[in-house]
């Protein structure tokens, strides 16, 4: 009988500290188990609420799901990363045994046998439009890297689309070197995606867009700009996990995990529907955090809006917080928000407004993912059942009377340029559905 194989492992660090080791045996569990001196350590966290703190060692499902949605969603992106740097399997073990270096949140995965860069200084080579062109160009031909040294890209940002990292440091674009962390991640176009063939290669200016209309409205979301490589068009989105020193000579991880991590969610259960969390329990697990009572209406208002913008991608990994010390938390920025408006009607290309679905239900018995069929009624009941029965109305209140000022703030400040068949669409849209609030 053969043996099973040995137990592989790689050290956890955050901000140059080991807490932690993940490891798989020949079995194929996953484990994990902090190092006693990050229990006791002035700055010592949980790296997920779904493994705490303790001298427990973690096997199973949580553990296998906290670190593989630290990778790309996509099977075909991950398919590249493995062919780009021999990784041994598609596992996310193997595939995070590559690419590790610089992940969402604070995590950084290194196997035993390597050292461990200092983080008390910004290393990077400088790079120049051109060089930033050929990398976006090569995301799609050759993997996370394109032509370039594999060291300069051994980097993993979850989520489905094509997208590279890298620093802007003293107004300079660089490559990050050693343990220095990237500040900003640049995504390509969707371009043409689903069975319908939605075309979705105006991403870019669609999610810059529904940033500016989610800040108009007072929410906070991820600050953004659209850039232009030469002749390739990208969404430079400022990191919200990184935070630079008051002198400005090192970089630090921000902890954060996304709603898929703390509830022990493989990236396939995303969706509500598909067996993820939905807008009930997120708003439970809110209860815990440092300002509940934000938190939780920021949460139900960012639902309220996406409902209002027809953008179905508010799942679960669209939604995180930040890990504070002692295991506090709360939500981040709001991110990753793309409307369905350019892309909705009868016809080739388009999504009719009946098939369109929201990542998360509302309603109560009856639960409602069709866009068109949700009303301000399934919209309270959803209220009340989370909690939130006294505010709901000031709620849609407020949102009702920003929406209008909002609209016209950010549609003064569109880029010369700005693709008519995309603001349109968004901006009457979201008047339109936003209508049924201010009538209700």
């Amino acid at each position: 009988m053969a043996r099973p194989s040995r137990k592989r492992t790689l050290g956890v660090w955050l901000n140059g500290i080991r807490v932690g080791t993940w490891s798989i045996g020949g079995t194929g569990v996953h484990e994990f188990r902090y190092e006693d001196s990050w229990l006791v350590h002035a700055q010592t966290r949980p790296i997920s609420l779904s493994i705490p703190l303790g001298e427990t060692v973690y096997r199973g499902d949580a553990v296998s799901a906290f670190f593989d949605n630290l990778l790309p969603d996509s099977s075909e992106i991950r398919q590249r990363i493995r062919s780009h740097y021999g990784a041994a399997s598609l596992s996310a073990f193997d595939l995070l045994a590559e690419i590790g270096r610089d992940c969402v949140g604070a995590i950084q995965l290194l196997s035993d046998d390597e050292p461990h860069s200092p983080i008390d200084r910004i290393e990077g080579r400088p790079i120049d439009e051109h060089e930033i062109a050929d990398i976006l160009k090569g995301l799609t031909a050759m993997g996370v890297g394109g032509r370039f040294a594999d060291e300069e890209f051994r980097i993993s940002l979850a989520g489905a689309q094509e997208k590279t990292a890298l620093l802007r440091h003293n107004d300079q674009w660089l490559v990050t070197h050693g343990s220095t962390p990237s500040t900003h991640i640049v995504k390509l176009p969707l371009g043409r995606i689903g069975g319908l063939g939605l075309d979705m290669t105006g991403s870019v200016e669609n999610e810059w867009l529904c940033a500016k209309l989610a800040t108009a409205v007072g929410l906070e979301a991820a600050s953004c700009e659209i850039g232009r490589f030469e002749d390739v068009t990208a969404l430079i989105v400022e990191r919200f996990d990184r935070r630079r020193s008051v002198d400005n000579t090192r970089i630090l991880r921000l902890p954060q995990e996304d709603f898929c991590q703390i509830t022990g969610t493989s990236p396939s259960g995303k969706y509500e529907s598909d067996g993820g969390p939905g807008i009930e329990a997120i708003m439970r697990i809110l209860l815990g955090s440092q300002d509940a009572a934000k938190d939780r209406e920021v949460f139900f208002t960012a639902q309220v809006l996406f409902w209002l913008l027809a953008a179905p991608d508010g799942h679960a990994k669209n939604f995180s917080v930040f890990i504070e010390r002692g295991g506090r938390f709360r939500l981040t920025p709001l991110y990753d928000i793309i409307s369905a408006y350019p892309v909705m009607g009868h016809g080739k290309g388009l999504i009719p407004p009946e098939k369109l679905k929201l990542a998360m239900a509302f309603g109560c018995k009856n639960r409602h993912y069709e866009w068109d069929k949700i009303s301000l009624g399934h919209l309270r009941e959803t209220a009340r059942r989370c909690g939130l029965e006294g505010s709901i109305d000031a709620v849609l209140a407020k949102l009702a009377t920003t929406i209008p000022n909002a609209v016209a703030t950010v549609s003064a400040s569109l880029p010369k340029g700005f693709p008519g068949e995309i603001a349109e669409p968004i901006i009457k849209g979201f008047e339109e559905r936003s209508k049924m609030i201010e009538d209700g």
